[in-house]
């Protein structure tokens, strides 16, 4: 399909604001935009309309757009909800995938690999991005995958400092990563379910105390949440 102004204008401020090029709680001006993408105010408004029903925005009545920000109680839900959500995620997409969706997460996983090698972190957030996404999509399911798309937002800006590592431990804990990918792929391809519950939980862990190299600041702290009775009660159920 043909890139419009308004396509363009949708995809780049989705990868502004997971790229935190656009930090959370940034103004968005409706009118640079329109002058930039050579669009009218109504088709700007539809766009931030649309990013708005996704979670990568807010409209604050006669305040205009801004970005979607990220407060003690935004990330305190996150990391209570997130390994639920994915562990679902996970069960509902070995249950549901389509080849034509294995063989896109294998492509994306490549980009991914290829980005790491390169330690190209911008790359790297966009393609683990998809890669979580794609998982949704194989789910198949309308009431997950929106709680999805609106995690992995998060997810996406609070993981930033995962694909920076700044000594050989982070290194290390970012290869294992991109070896997890494999691994979720290798479970996908088998249909095991418990496997893939497994990863997620694996996954989850290895970045969770970078996650806390970005909160720390804010006074927050992940182990207050991950492990807690939210994760327990998967956990049993699993």
């Amino acid at each position: 399909m043909a890139k419009t102004p308004k396509s363009n204008l949708y995809e780049d401020l989705k990868r502004q604001i997971l790229t935190m090029e656009l930090d959370p709680d940034a103004d968005l001006d409706e009118a640079s935009l329109s002058e930039k993408y050579g669009l009218s105010r109504t088709p700007v408004r539809d766009i931030f309309r649309r990013l708005a029903g996704e979670g990568y925005i807010d409209i604050r009545e006669n305040k205009g757009a801004r970005v979607i920000p990220m407060n003690h109680s935004t990330l305190r839900n996150f990391f209570l909800v997130a390994p639920m959500i994915y562990a679902a995620i996970g069960r509902l997409a070995v249950q549901n995938f389509k080849p034509a969706q294995l063989s896109d997460l294998k492509q994306t996983q490549e980009r991914f690999r290829t980005a790491s090698q390169s330690m190209d972190a911008m790359a790297m957030v966009l393609e683990n991005n998809r890669f979580h996404e794609i998982f949704g999509e194989m789910s198949g399911n309308v009431y997950m995958q929106p709680s999805l798309g609106r995690l992995l937002i998060d997810h996406a800006r609070i993981g930033h400092t995962f694909f920076r590592p700044r000594n050989e431990d982070m290194r290390r804990r970012l290869q294992l990563a991109v070896d997890h990918h494999d691994g979720f792929i290798a479970a996908l391809g088998a249909h095991d379910e418990d496997a893939v519950v497994d990863l997620v939980f694996e996954h989850w862990e290895l970045s969770r105390e970078n996650m806390e190299m970005f909160i720390a600041p804010q006074g927050l702290k992940a182990d207050a949440f991950v492990g807690g009775p939210a994760t327990q009660l998967l956990e049993k159920s699993s």
